[in-house]
């Protein structure tokens, strides 16, 4: 037992000390914070994001109507407390051609950020209306545009209605409907009472940050406990370790040291995103938006926590026997791509079903042991499958973790001696019968 310990100990202080894991850590710590405090980087540098754009259009004789239309648009923005547009007039030169050259002359001297042109009147009653700037799809003025637009051809069409202003007011206010998710069953492990709106987006963000750390630490930890195991293979360090240690040993040493590490990173990455949303600037954002960190379900902390550990170990052992069985490490990517490729597809499922998280392919695939870790965190985090379920795929996902690392264990003490081409499944099989586990 005190070898398993002196392996474990050694691959931290290997990993800890090294200056590849302190520079790789170092740098996510450097993009995390530039994620979390985004948006505020991105308003310093956007002074005037508060300010409304400034849109010219031309007073034209020849688009009576289209004239009245933006005349009454600029009194609707200029009648809001925040108008999102403020509407420039510029006189009529005489001709449309030569106003537009003048629109177009006010945009390239910075003094309008676009301008609009009236048609003639449509189907619709209104002018066809034309706004052009130079920005590619400028999809927030458009529809700044197409919502003040609306307004005032909804009081045009009032007008002669006879409605009062009070009436027009509860025509014109939008109807508001409070979502809220709930467990239909008694035997769903999440909702309670029922989540609102802000805590479903919470969840979602905190689910995806999960999801996110889970397949990292998984990648990278399993590349480096394989490269490790190959590395020693290729310099001839195996044999001199295996005289002093066992295989088995050997190989749960590593895992448990790179298990140690992984989950130092990982805490070390979630510390570094706490303190940042939690910033006076990050925290004010969170209020605009209703958003309160505060309602995280503790038991999905637990959840994720849980399925970090048996993801680890599932797909660490299964690196730590491909490593074992390459002897150079030109040819470790290449042996490794299937279970990258399996990772990989959990991580998709997930990311793609974020948005819908009870369809048939999830629910499906959280009972499958290589993407279980990921569809049933994601499952619980936002669809509330009963209980039941999710005991069923945690016991599968341990009898998985116990499968592969019995067969990971036979691989292991037989490869790790294996020296020349890779060695063939029909080789290996020969090999592990002479080793008992």
């Amino acid at each position: 037992m005190n070898s398993f310990w002196t392996v474990a100990g050694f691959t931290m202080k290997n990993k800890f000390k090294g200056k590849s894991f302190l520079i790789t850590t170092l740098i996510f710590v450097v993009i995390l914070c530039i994620g979390s405090n985004l948006p505020y980087i991105i308003s310093l540098f956007d002074k005037n994001s508060d300010k409304p754009a400034n849109i010219g259009y031309a007073i034209d004789a020849r688009a009576v109507e289209g004239t009245k239309i933006a005349e009454q648009l600029r009194q609707t923005y200029a009648g809001q407390d925040k108008p999102a547009i403020k509407l420039i007039e510029y006189p009529d030169t005489g001709s449309t051609e030569q106003n537009e050259k003048t629109l177009k002359a006010a945009v390239a001297d910075k003094n309008i950020k676009g301008y609009l042109l009236f048609g003639p009147v449509n189907e619709t009653g209104l002018p066809t209306v034309t706004y052009k700037s130079e920005k590619l799809m400028d999809e927030k003025t458009s529809q700044a545009l197409e919502q003040g637009i609306q307004i005032v051809k909804t009081d045009i069409v009032l007008k002669d209605s006879g409605l009062t202003d009070q009436q027009k007011s509860m025509l014109l206010n939008p109807v508001v409907i409070n979502t809220m998710q709930i467990a239909a069953s008694d035997g769903a492990g999440g909702a309670g009472n029922g989540k609102t709106e802000s805590q479903q987006g919470v969840d979602m963000g905190f689910v995806t940050l999960l999801l996110l750390l889970l397949f990292f630490g998984i990648m990278v930890s399993g590349q480096m406990i394989a490269s490790e195991i190959t590395a020693e293979k290729s310099s001839r360090v195996m044999e001199i370790i295996v005289t002093s240690v066992s295989p088995l040993k050997q190989m749960f040493g590593k895992i448990f040291g790179m298990f140690v590490v992984s989950l130092t990173q990982m805490v070390a990455y979630l510390i570094v995103v706490i303190i940042n949303i939690n910033l006076p600037h990050n925290n004010s954002a969170f209020m605009q938006y209703n958003i309160d960190l505060s309602k995280v379900d503790p038991l999905l902390l637990v959840y994720g926590l849980l399925f970090y550990v048996m993801g680890f170990l599932l797909y660490a052992t299964l690196f730590a026997a491909v490593g074992s069985i390459v002897s150079r490490t030109e040819d470790l990517g290449q042996a490794v791509m299937p279970i990258t490729m399996l990772s990989l597809a959990g991580f998709y499922i997930t990311t793609f079903s974020i948005s819908s998280p009870d369809t048939m392919l999830v629910k499906v695939t959280s009972f499958i042991p290589f993407f279980s870790p990921f569809v049933m965190l994601l499952r619980v985090g936002l669809a509330n499958p009963p209980i039941w379920q999710v005991i069923v795929s945690i016991a599968i996902l341990l009898v998985s973790i116990y499968a592969a690392g019995w067969l990971s264990a036979k691989i292991y003490r037989t490869g790790v001696l294996l020296y020349g081409k890779r060695p063939s499944w029909k080789e290996l099989r020969k090999a592990m019968k002479a080793y008992k586990v």
